[in-house]
Order: structure tokens, then sequence, then C-alpha cells
């Protein structure tokens, strides 16, 4: 299915996870062009990166239809990230609760960080859609993950860039049992195996050991989500509950 704004094209911001690469499919199923784009902000689970290539390339292998859409590949240093930032996705440290009530996994302004600069090399590459794996389902209470965050993100990247981007986040509403769904739908049981094999979530960047639902240590909460969002997809069931 193309799209009507299919020829102003899209910039997906890719990580190598598992809500990213259906992002990936969502964005080639709809625009003519689409590119892509990574963040390296020191991450604890780096591995994460190191996967990209390898599902770009079986997008491109295993759905022909998709091979002509799919654009230039954009890694942005963002390490001054990680510098001044002191979570558990930054730092080898335990997985817990803050004072604040987040999780200590939130990195205080990465998301904002990553539209805003998406947007800038999407105003140089020509490209109108931003598409991002943002959630509210199960966000584990990341309040830049929020659907009132983004909206009110995108009317300040079009006031101050004047443009007319459009921020897309087809798995605001989904829980992972929906996302393993809308991945079955755009490219049938080949992108769910594709995803489960290729991509990686584990926030410790465990990838070792190989479980049913992909590659993890199966006990950080990315993990657990994961894991539960498969079996209920397998199930037919519906999972609800954030991290």
């Amino acid at each position: 299915m193309i799209g009507t704004d299919a020829k102003s094209g899209a910039l997906v911001l890719f990580s190598g996870g598992q809500d990213s690469a259906t992002c990936l499919a969502w964005a080639l199923d709809r625009y003519e062009t689409v590119e892509t784009i990574g963040f390296d902000y020191g991450q604890r689970h780096r591995v994460e990166l190191d996967c990209r290539e390898g599902v770009r390339e079986k997008f491109a292998r295993a759905f022909p239809a998709w091979a002509g859409r799919l654009g230039d590949d954009h890694m942005i240093d963002l390490s001054v990230l990680g510098a001044i930032s002191d979570t558990a996705m930054t730092r080898e440290i335990e997985i817990e609760a803050a004072a604040n009530g987040l999780p200590n996994t939130f990195v205080p302004g990465r998301n904002l960080m990553f539209m805003t600069i998406a947007a800038a090399l999407a105003h140089r590459r020509g490209l109108r859609a931003l598409v991002g794996g943002m959630c509210e389902t199960d966000f584990s209470g990341y309040p830049d993950c929020r659907d009132d965050t983004m909206k009110a993100l995108q009317v300040a990247l079009n006031l101050g860039m004047q443009s007319r981007f459009i921020i897309e986040t087809p798995l605001m509403w989904l829980d992972k049992a929906d996302t393993w769904r809308l991945a079955e739908r755009l490219g049938g049981p080949a992108l769910v195996e594709l995803i489960r094999v290729e991509t990686h979530t584990c926030y410790l960047g465990e990838r070792g050991q190989f479980n049913d639902w992909g590659f993890g240590c199966g006990e950080c909460p990315a993990c657990r989500l994961r894991k539960r969002g498969y079996e209920a997809f397998l199930a037919g069931e519906q999972v609800t509950q954030p991290v």
C-alpha cells in the first residue's frame, strides 16, 4: 500500500530493535522513499545498533517490493547525551525505580533530541514524515513517549524550521502483542521471524542467549515485555501491562 504522502518520503528512527523494525516495515508499506536514522549515545545495549545493518539488508532481500524504497541510512553520534545522563541505560547500574517514580532506564530528553536531529536531517533530505516507535501502552511511564509530547514537538519543529513535518507514531496505542500482529499484517510470518531473530531489545545488551521470542537476558523489563507480548501474540491475547 502506498499512501497519499508517498512522494514526500519518510525518515524512520531506527535503533535495530523490535519496535523500530516494525515502524520501518510500516513506513516501507506507505512511502516511496524511506531513509533510516540511528543514534549512538553510549547506550548500555549498544549491540542493538550492531543489528541495524543486518536488519536493513534482510528487509531488502526478503521483501523485494520494499527494496527499491529503502534509501540511505544515517548514524548520528549523540555521545553528549550519554555523557550528561546518569541512568541504567548509560551506566552499569541496577535497573530500579528512581526517586521521581520513573524507572531509572529513562534518559531525559532522549526522544526530544532524537526527533529534533531527525527533523534537521529530514529538512535537508526533503523528507516530510518522521516515524518513531513511541508508545503509551507499554512505555514504562517515559514522558517523552506520550502522544501529547509528540504532538507538541511536531508543532515546535514546524514552527522552528518553517516546515510541514508529520510525526508518525504507528505503535502509539498498541501493546507488544499488537506490535507483533502489525508486523504479521505487513509482512506475514516472514517478517515476524525476521524481527524475532534479527532485532535486539534487551536493556543489558545480552546477545548470547536465544529465546523463543528472540535474543536477550530474559530478566530485564524490556525482555519481560517482549516475551509477554510474543506469547500473547501466539495465543491471540492482549498485553496491556506496562514495564
